[in-house]
């Protein structure tokens, strides 16, 4: 068998993610958007909302899930970003925003499920 690095992973995971989401009409708008303070992979719009998308891919839920995995430390380094975003594209300063993560498991045999976790967590203060 072989094994692929984590980056090219990681790339394949953000592309089916994002065939994904467009299949269910959302349109892409930036995909890994990194500043100092951390990435984003996906970021979408769904009509009028801005979507910042976590994906999160597994090839074994022995201990959890994909969807399992975006603790308190990540949201918060989510939402930073994202405000960092915000700040530095106008043109969205006054959108509704949304925090969504795509979890993709995938079994022993590589056939994978995709779960769409829609509004999966908010900032704590209503900056956003």
């Amino acid at each position: 068998m072989v094994r692929r690095d984590s980056r090219t992973v990681g790339r394949d995971a953000e592309r089916l993610a994002g065939q994904y989401l467009k299949r269910e009409g959302l349109i892409s708008v930036v995909r890994n958007f990194s500043c100092r303070l951390g990435e984003i992979d996906l970021i979408m719009r769904d009509e009028d909302c801005l979507v910042f998308v976590e994906v999160r891919y597994r090839t074994s839920n022995r201990f959890s899930r994909a969807g399992q995995t975006v603790d308190i430390y990540k949201q918060r380094k989510l939402i930073r970003t994202a405000a960092f975003f915000l700040a530095k594209r106008p043109q969205y300063a006054n959108s509704v925003v949304r925090f969504d993560v795509i979890a993709i498991d995938a079994d022993d045999r590589g056939n994978k499920t995709i779960e769409w976790i829609k509004d999966a967590f908010r900032p704590a203060d209503s900056s956003l």
